[in-house]
């Protein structure tokens, strides 16, 4: 009974001495998950991310609120189930205080609650499936980038300005691909002639030439599409052997961008030179902050950076400002929370602000595809097409 009792006792010590190492490990440090893509054909845009978050933790000294970070970078696999196994390690095992990133709409979807549910803060620094921005909105999560019907909302007001009277639209079939659609048919006041939704995720469509046979018949203006990674590059290159540029002007959302211009210029491909897109920043954004996060990344990566990067630069830059507003006390969520919402924090967009859904109100902008004066591939802004623009979903959001 003594040697049970003693065995008992030196347990109970050594749990007691586990828990307070813990504790104190945990309130010396700032703990950042990340959940990107690492592997797979989109590894590429997992990559430039995690750049700009080591990037972003560089320029602030890797402290926040007088405090180290310890910054764990994880892999979804560009897969739902991996991407919520990945973030269920992050929050039950690692313990982390913040959990960012998220490129992909039905990563995000399966993984939201993982985060939530347990009181941590979740910061998309790219997806922006509707439901988050409405009804499945959350004190907890907050964007860096934008819903995902913007864009494309944005891009229909170009095609009006542009005297576009009739469009053909493709995109993958899956949530962003039909929330960029839709947002494309809110503005555009012409016509959809024809619209192909193309199977997404595993064995996803990689051949167009149907789609494009269809549209070249159809008689359209112009087409619109949506496909990033690396459907973009195969998409591309079908658009140019097709010999489209003349008859059937490109009008892009997150297509074509600083990760497939470097390829699609070695590959010859101009007929995306002149070519059309909109979004919420661009490299060239007279921007401080923008100047300093665009020279230091091609200083250190040769190349310029992507919006993802962009995006992810500045969700690290918004943990800080929580972070810092509370003077590293992470138990005070309220006071975090409170600290995010104010969007105080220096942006590689300027300033902008959150409404209620915690989705940025922000400017977007058309953009050209140009060629800079050391002979790069790059965009340009042409000019303000939403100004301080609020989702529609927002309505939705009972915050």
């Amino acid at each position: 009974m003594n040697k049970l009792r003693t065995a008992v006792t030196v347990a109970a010590a050594i749990g007691s001495m586990a828990i307070g190492s813990q504790t104190l490990h945990a309130a010396d440090q700032v703990k950042i998950g990340f959940i990107t893509t690492l592997t797979t054909g989109a590894a590429s845009i997992g990559k430039d991310q995690e750049n700009a978050v080591n990037l972003a933790l560089e320029h602030i000294d890797n402290k926040m609120g007088g405090k180290p970070v310890e910054l764990i970078m994880a892999d979804d696999g560009f897969k739902p189930e991996v991407g919520k196994q990945a973030t269920d390690k992050l929050v039950k095992q690692d313990d982390v205080d913040f959990v960012a990133g998220y490129i992909w709409s039905h990563v995000l979807l399966a993984s939201r609650k993982s985060v939530l549910d347990a009181g941590k803060f979740l910061i998309s620094a790219n997806a922006g499936p509707s439901p988050v921005a409405g009804k499945l909105c959350h004190e907890n999560f907050f964007s860096t980038s934008w819903q995902n019907d913007q864009t494309p909302m944005a891009m229909g007001e170009t095609l009006n300005k542009k005297g576009v009277k009739s469009l053909y639209v493709m995109a993958p079939n899956y949530a962003a691909g039909k929330d960029m659609v839709a947002g494309v048919e809110r503005t555009f006041k012409g016509e959809i002639v024809g619209k192909d939704l193309t199977k997404w995720g595993k064995d996803a469509q990689l051949d167009f030439s149907a789609e494009l046979a269809k549209a070249k018949a159809s008689g359209a203006e112009g087409i619109f599409v949506f496909y990033p990674g690396k459907a973009a590059g195969a998409f591309i290159k079908q658009y140019e052997q097709a010999g489209l540029k003349d008859s059937l002007p490109l009008y892009t959302v997150f297509t074509i961008d600083s990760l497939s211009l470097p390829k699609l210029k070695e590959g010859g491909m101009k007929s995306v030179l002149g070519s059309s897109m909109t979004q919420f920043w661009s490299p060239d954004l007279d921007v401080p902050a923008n100047k300093k996060f665009v020279a230091d990344f091609r200083e250190k990566h040769g190349t310029y950076p992507s919006f993802y990067a962009a995006q992810a630069y500045d969700s690290i830059m918004l943990i800080k400002s929580a972070v810092d507003a509370v003077d590293g006390n992470l138990d005070d969520m309220d006071a975090m929370r409170a600290a995010m919402k104010k969007a105080d924090f220096p942006s590689v967009r300027g300033e902008f602000s959150y409404g209620n859904n915690h989705m940025p109100i922000q400017n977007f902008y058309s953009r050209t595809v140009v060629e800079d004066a050391d002979g790069n591939w790059t965009t340009e802004i042409d000019q303000v097409v939403l100004e301080n623009h609020q989702d529609v979903y927002a309505a939705d959001c009972s915050l």
